[in-house]
């Protein structure tokens, strides 16, 4: 055992051309970990309601929606932001969100919904591709908060407690399917089913 541990010393203790075999590994093991920290703590930078909102086209358009619905202000004090509900909380559909939204950044350099009235003609567009992917991922983001387990079925409507009880937990549908406009205005749902 020792000669192993001897051998294993040699080999990191070699020189290379320049630096050892063991300092190059240190050092490759530390610039890991500052670029992890570093992007970690930018991920996470960008995933607050402050970044989200940090651009007017957001800030004058779905945030001042968004503080006149339920999931702004309620009788429990439970607020919802906008990483919430449109950022995934497990690490790797967070990255693969936060990849999707990058070309976000395109619609902002170009001006693609700078003003009001280019945003209301792009909402359906925009409703639509949120729509799809609340849809193929089973509503993940309302389910962080929202568990079907814990439902109170006696403290719902009759018709949310019959919808809940029955399409909801069968897997026939999900949270979007009737839950569209939750938390901002609706676009025109004209074509759209159920509207």
């Amino acid at each position: 055992m020792l000669d192993k541990l001897k051998k294993i010393w040699q080999v990191l203790n070699r020189p290379s051309v320049h630096y050892s075999l063991g300092f190059l590994t240190l050092g490759g093991f530390v610039a890991g970990v500052i670029f992890w920290g570093g992007f970690n703590t930018a991920l996470e930078a960008t995933n607050k309601e402050a970044f989200c909102i940090s651009c007017h086209e957001m800030e004058n358009n779905v945030y001042q929606e968004l503080q006149t619905t339920i999931h702004f202000t309620n009788r429990s004090g439970v607020r919802a932001t906008c990483p919430d509900c449109h950022v995934p909380h497990n690490w790797i559909d967070k990255i693969a969100r936060k990849m999707q939204a990058s070309k976000e950044v395109w619609g902002k350099v170009f001006g693609t919904i700078n003003t009001r009235d280019k945003f209301e003609s792009k909402r359906r567009e925009l409703a639509e591709h949120e729509w799809a992917r609340l849809k193929a991922n089973d509503s993940l983001e309302c389910r962080n908060c929202h568990n079907f387990t814990y439902m109170d079925f006696t403290r719902q409507s009759l018709r949310a407690a019959q919808m809940h009880s029955t399409s909801l937990a069968s897997g026939e549908k999900t949270c979007i399917d009737c839950h569209k406009g939750i938390a901002h205005h609706l676009p025109d749902m004209a074509g759209v089913k159920g509207f």
